[in-house]
């Protein structure tokens, strides 16, 4: 069954909305932490249509809580990118180039320029990268491959992750709750689609002053 909902968010991401929305609250609680974890790993699988409509639930019914679906979500991230962490550090990195260049690894989206970028950005700006890479589309599945690669320190790999994926999966929760109050089930995936776009664009936006206010204070100089 999971296997199938990978498969419908992948190619169909309004049916998987809609299997979402007439789960059982157990089910949707599952689905959360299941999805989230495969979301941070090596399958790719949108966030948005996982966290967004257990949302939306938690607003028009009082069988799903908002907090657990968020706690949930972050477990699942943190869960997914130790997966990578731990591969990464135990296969190395010639292993993981390898992979990459496979027709496996093409099949799971996933190839050298990829795993080049998130290295070079986890190499330019440090461990706090982690906790900026989980707010950057394409970066956020990415990123636990370098700082396992480098061994990154466990609890801090942690910690920014968790904090990382709180932020983000905060957003997706409030998106989905606000949307609760003002839109049909029926017009649900189109809502969640078109702030999709902003959360986008946030992202990216967030990532880019992030890293220039990084820059700013590893240049400016220092008082003797």
């Amino acid at each position: 069954m999971l296997l199938e909902f990978c498969s419908l968010a992948i190619f169909n991401p309004a049916e998987i909305i809609n299997e979402v929305l007439n789960a059982t609250p157990a089910m949707v609680y599952l689905l959360v932490f299941v999805m989230m974890v495969v979301e941070s790993s090596f399958i790719p699988f949108p966030s948005e249509v996982i966290v967004p409509p257990a949302a939306y639930l938690a607003c028009t019914s009082h069988e799903v809580n908002i907090f657990v679906v968020f706690l949930l979500a972050t477990a699942g991230a943190l869960g997914g990118a130790l997966i990578n962490y731990f591969l990464s550090m135990w296969i190395g990195r010639p292993l993981v180039y390898r992979f990459a260049d496979s027709r496996l690894g093409h099949a799971c989206l996933i190839d050298r320029k990829k795993v080049d970028k998130a290295e070079s950005y986890f190499d330019k700006h440090g461990a706090v990268s982690t906790f900026i890479g989980r707010l950057i589309p394409a970066v956020r599945q990415l990123i636990s491959i370098p700082a396992g690669l480098s061994k990154m320190n466990l609890g801090k790999f942690m910690l920014y992750t968790s904090l990382g994926a709180g932020v983000w999966n905060a957003v997706l929760a409030a998106l989905g709750y606000w949307l609760g109050t003002m839109v049909s089930r029926e017009a649900l995936y189109d809502a969640v689609e078109e702030y999709n776009q902003y959360l986008t664009y946030a992202g990216i936006a967030i990532g880019i002053f992030c890293v220039g206010f990084i820059a700013f204070n590893a240049m400016r100089p220092r008082k003797a």
